[in-house]
């Protein structure tokens, strides 16, 4: 199937992918009394009084606004707000047809972190939560800590934390399949940016201690002295045997490859130095960092890839229309390492004992349990963590 031509017949048929659907109908003089004036200026008046109410009485409480400048969409760069509209779009409609949860898509006409930072607090009071999306770094990291700690909503970067959240997933059941265990591994990382720096994150939260980034001019250590703040915390906290050199020093010996960097950077070869029984997420898309029967020729036991048509696809879907429904149903504050680690043990353990094995460690884009399991555990934990307005 020719995906590019169907998706611009689909959009041109329909101009776009979403649109506003009213929830009440407006036949009679009495129905638009009460859905508008004079009817209306009642609810108004009682979340004057409790702004609490908001959530009674407005969508508030399962929307989200999924926020893009179009500085970094998909793999095609800066291609600005309304290129990338389309996409915001799609991630609408994932959010609903996946987590029943209401997102409306909003690309704004601003490029530096203070200009996303103001349009984002100007626009909270009208959503429950924002999901931001396709934003370069490094500005996405100032962008998402300083809206989380301005904003009483939760704030989430699906690039950074849906991808790290899913691949831990994924991650925790590979260790399964090879009988190894998540603070005894040898990690490498290659790609150290957005999505890569919260995927160290998340598995130090998961009990990881040995990781290994290495970026386009090698291993990251103490005092690498990158350009890039993010790069030179990565150096502080990572790396404990302090590995100088390219990927090819850092893999020697290791357990886990995860690449979110670019095609055929990883070889047959390389993966013969890694440890026995090897796992390796390639995740560069649309090609990855090696194809599955590459590294299976190098010994690899467990492969993993962002693509469909290969087993084991480390999808986002399988994370955020689940993450969000569970955080809006408690009315949480914020979004959570508790919170991230719930939904990733949620999403693993639905693959129970008796059907893990080596091409099936992640549940399938359309498994109908996903999202209502990670929204029941990510509630959970943000009631446990003390978030939870509910």
């Amino acid at each position: 199937m020719d995906f590019n031509k169907a998706a611009l017949e689909m959009h041109e048929t329909h101009h776009g992918k979403v649109g506003i659907v009213s929830k009440v109908e407006v036949k009679t003089r009495d129905d638009l009394s009460t859905a508008y004036t004079p009817g209306v200026a009642e609810p108004c008046r009682k979340i004057r009084e409790t702004p609490d109410d908001v959530y009674k009485y407005t969508f508030k409480g399962n929307m989200v606004a999924v926020v893009s400048n179009g500085t970094a969409v998909l793999g095609l760069g800066d291609i600005g707000p309304e290129a990338g509209l389309p996409v915001m779009e799609g991630k609408a409609v994932l959010f609903k047809e996946f987590g029943g949860v209401d997102a409306f898509p909003i690309c704004i006409d601003a490029h530096d972190a203070a200009s996303v930072i103001a349009a984002c607090k100007a626009i909270a009071p009208t959503f429950g939560g924002i999901n931001l999306e396709d934003i370069k770094s490094p500005e996405c990291f100032e962008i998402e800590e300083t809206l989380e700690r301005e904003l009483d909503i939760p704030v989430f970067h699906d690039d950074q934390h849906g991808t790290a959240i899913v691949v831990t997933a994924a991650l925790i059941n590979a260790l399964r399949v090879v009988g190894k265990k998540m603070e005894d591994v040898h990690i490498v990382l290659n790609g150290p940016g957005a999505a890569g720096t919260a995927i160290i994150k998340m598995l130090m939260t998961a009990g990881a201690k040995d990781i290994i980034a290495v970026d386009q001019f090698g291993t990251l250590y103490k005092g690498c002295n990158s350009a890039e703040a993010h790069k030179n915390w990565l150096g502080e906290v990572t790396n404990p045997r302090q590995i100088r050199g390219g990927l090819k020093e850092a893999l020697e010996g290791a357990d886990v490859f995860i690449g979110v960097s670019k095609p055929g950077i990883l070889t047959t070869e390389l993966c013969r130095t890694m440890n026995k029984d090897a796992i390796v997420f390639a995740m560069a898309n649309p090609t990855p960092e090696i194809m599955p029967d590459e590294a299976k020729a190098g010994g690899v036991r467990v492969m993993a890839t962002g693509r469909s048509d290969f087993p084991n696809q480390v999808n986002n879907v399988l994370c955020f229309p689940g993450l969000f429904k569970g955080a809006l149903s408690v009315r949480a504050r914020d979004i959570n390492d508790k919170m991230k680690l719930a939904a990733a043990y949620a999403i693993a353990d639905l693959i129970t004992d008796d059907d893990r094995s080596e091409e099936n460690i992640i549940p399938g884009a359309f498994d109908p349990r996903v999202a209502e399991a990670v929204a029941n555990a990510v509630a959970e934990a943000a009631r446990e963590s003390g978030v939870a307005r509910l």
